[in-house]
């Protein structure tokens, strides 16, 4: 659907299911250069089994209108301006790479809005190789190719894909490079620069899932793990799954984080 947050427009998937009042709502976040389509298989299954699902393209993103935004915490801020335009008192707040950063930093500036937090490719700390940052800085499609390459585990490099005819590499791939130009660099360098995680741990109130690929490269699961226990968070860690855990392992992603997005 399309909604307006601060004047712009901005589009956010519903998992198939109108947004209703009376149902308790779980709130996607998508990685650096990604979009809400990341979230098709999970965001469905919520607003089918009794949640309210919003799953929003961030701002300069996909069907959203831009400019993309410079920070992690101004991120927060809008996604609370957004749950603030569908009037949304409290959620689940889900976030993948990027979009875990977010959800922390949400959940530090305003813990009382969420009930329940899901990190998924999560790391305290997300630095970025120069180099990366000067190719998509320069929108050079090297940036996009790196992150596609680091991103999947090996059976995503080789196929793995349970769709016949479908290769999870090159989708990652087409994901990434329809980002408006500018996007990447900023989502980046954003991610770069956050240095907030140590503080956000003392305004944690709700129940925490930290949820990591045993073979992600880009946020290893040795820094998740360790950093897991300050935010007493429960962990699942999935065995032969890189960074892109929603298309490698949607089952598992999906059977993980039901209780904690869902009403029991």
């Amino acid at each position: 659907m399309m909604l307006e947050v601060g004047g712009r427009a901005v589009f956010a998937a519903t998992g198939g299911q109108p947004m209703r009042a009376d149902r308790p709502a779980a709130l996607f976040l998508h990685g650096a250069g990604m979009d809400h389509s990341v979230w098709t298989l999970p965001a469905r299954y919520v607003a089918h089994h009794g949640g309210s699902v919003l799953a929003p393209d961030l701002p300069g993103h996909y069907k959203s209108a831009g400019p993309a935004l410079g920070s992690i915490a101004a991120m927060a801020q809008w996604a609370l301006r957004l749950l603030d335009a569908q009037q949304i008192e409290q959620a689940a707040i889900v976030g993948h790479s990027m979009g875990a950063l977010i959800s922390l930093e949400l959940a530090r500036q305003a813990p009382g809005r969420v009930r329940a937090l899901v990190l998924i490719g999560f790391g305290p700390k997300m630095p970025v190789h120069p180099d990366l940052l000067d190719a998509a800085k320069r929108n050079d499609g090297q940036a996009a190719a790196l992150i596609a390459s680091w991103g999947f585990g090996a059976a995503g490099e080789i196929g793995g894909n349970r769709v016949p005819g479908l290769a999870m590499l090159p989708l990652g791939l087409r994901l990434l490079e329809r980002a408006p130009a500018g996007t990447l660099h900023a989502d980046l360098a954003a991610c770069n620069a956050y240095g907030d995680a140590e503080a956000a741990v003392a305004e944690i109130r709700c129940p925490v899932l930290v949820l990591q690929g045993e073979t992600d490269r880009m946020t290893p699961a040795k820094a998740a793990m360790a950093f897991a226990p300050k935010l007493k968070a429960e962990t699942r860690l999935l065995p032969n799954v890189g960074h892109m855990v929603m298309s490698e392992a949607p089952d598992a992603v999906t059977a993980a984080m039901r209780d904690f997005v869902l009403p029991k």
